[in-house]
């Protein structure tokens, strides 16, 4: 089969790269407006881009050509926090991505705890394993309205782990993490089936890890 993204509808090519880009890690995405209002709600086009600088990026689409809160409120304030979902958040998080209104507060919709950040005004969830808390570096528009998407480029100031998650080497545990991962449609995913593979050595020298490759 060949397609042609240029010949397919908005809903065909959404569906396909849903369930083509798989599994996608979840940012759950707390802001604050510029009054204060706390927000947060789940996005799936969400990954890490720098290290060197730490840098993420979060992919928030517009909906029926508005923006959404999350968008508005970074482009007001500067700031957010990404909060890592586990297996024991999933419900919650959930719930808190319900089309509400602006002042409605999914913080207290979906019974999550407003932590206070360290450098930044919004709120972090404090049922999150892990948390970053972000200042806004750039935002990109990509495409043209009623399908306007910014990509939103973040660097991270500060970063919130639980305990026993984070090993002396600043390895994560990924057993204890138990993160999820979002699927096509409703469907999520677990990462507790894993496999290692060792990376080939070229030449008699064994290259880095992920901040080599």
């Amino acid at each position: 089969m060949i397609l042609d993204p240029a010949q397919m509808s908005v809903r065909e090519r959404y569906f396909l790269m849903i369930g083509a880009i798989v599994p996608r890690p979840i940012a759950f995405v707390s802001t604050a407006s510029a009054a204060g209002v706390p927000n947060v709600a789940p996005m799936s086009f969400f990954n890490g881009v720098s290290s060197t600088p730490p840098i993420v990026s979060v992919s928030l689409a517009s909906r029926r050509g508005e923006k959404k809160d999350t968008l508005r409120n970074i482009e007001e304030t500067g700031e957010f926090v990404v909060n890592v979902v586990d297996e024991a958040l999933a419900e919650k998080m959930n719930l808190a991505s319900g089309d509400y209104p602006p002042e409605g507060n999914e913080f207290d919709i979906a019974g999550l705890a407003a932590v206070p950040s360290d450098l930044v005004r919004p709120p972090r969830v404090g049922e999150s394993p892990i948390a970053l808390e972000c200042r806004l570096v750039r935002t990109i528009d990509v495409g043209e309205p009623p399908h306007r998407t910014a990509l939103v480029l973040g660097e991270i100031v500060r970063i919130h782990a639980r305990d026993d998650l984070v090993l002396k080497d600043f390895h994560v545990d990924p057993e204890k993490l138990r993160a999820i991962g979002k699927m096509g449609g409703p469907l999520y995913c677990r990462t507790r089936d894993r496999f290692a593979m060792e990376r080939p050595k070229v030449g008699g020298k064994e290259r880095g890890e992920d901040a080599a490759r």
